[in-house]
């Protein structure tokens, strides 16, 4: 029977399709129920507490086969990918960097691109990881190892219109400290004219459209 979801923090569609039994959210997505919702967050698996998502009925399909032979059906269900981009100070990247992604249990060892990039099919009810990035500085001659731990929440970044999600990636991208609490006006003012002034924007503290555009395309989401 349809519903209605009340999103709750970090919750994604993904996760929410595969609560409710549906092997692909584009089957919720497009439903013609969710289209204010589509249009107002563009991305699926970043909504915000106290979105209200349409939950249609489950249909069932029938195909015909013989009965006298095994048939294979494969579901369009497409996977979950946790994408991480690690960048230095000065936007250099953690190129081809042994990094190992615990998730709960479940270990996954990574190496980064060229790019920093690192990417790995995950569990659409993850909730919480940790990446550990096996780095290495020089001193003098010698070659150190060191490494650093970064805590994951998967599912709950804001959208980029509401200023916990502006806070938050203004935090991944280093120009913000406090990312969930509310912080300081003034430390948040700054860090939007520092990331203005870096990315050839007008610069005037007010995280506006052409910003919250400039802050996808530079965070990636």
């Amino acid at each position: 029977m349809s519903e209605t979801h009340t999103v709750v923090q970090g919750e994604h569609l993904s996760g929410i399709a595969d609560q409710y039994g549906f092997s692909n959210y584009l089957t919720i997505w497009n439903h013609p129920q969710n289209a204010a919702l589509k249009s107002l967050r563009k991305n699926p698996n970043i909504l915000f507490p106290g979105d209200q998502v349409f939950i249609p009925d489950r249909e069932v399909k029938k195909e015909s086969r013989p009965t006298d032979k095994s048939h294979k059906f494969k579901l369009p269900a497409g996977p979950l990918t946790l994408r991480i981009v690690l960048v230095r100070i000065y936007d250099k990247p953690y190129a081809n960097t042994q990094c190992v992604l615990r998730m709960g249990a479940t270990l996954a060892n990574l190496v980064s691109d060229g790019t920093g990039k690192v990417e790995q099919v995950i569990d659409k009810s993850l909730v919480n990881a940790s990446l550990l990035v096996k780095d290495q500085i020089v001193l003098k001659t010698t070659t150190v190892p060191v490494e650093r731990e970064i805590q994951l929440r998967v599912g709950f970044l804001d959208p980029v219109e509401e200023k916990t999600g502006q806070r938050a990636r203004l935090a991944n991208l280093g120009y913000y400290r406090a990312a969930i609490e509310p912080g300081d006006d003034d430390e948040f003012l700054s860090a939007v004219e520092e990331f203005q002034c870096e990315n050839g924007l007008g610069v005037d503290g007010i995280c506006g459209p052409l910003t919250q555009a400039k802050l996808i395309a530079v965070h990636g989401c």
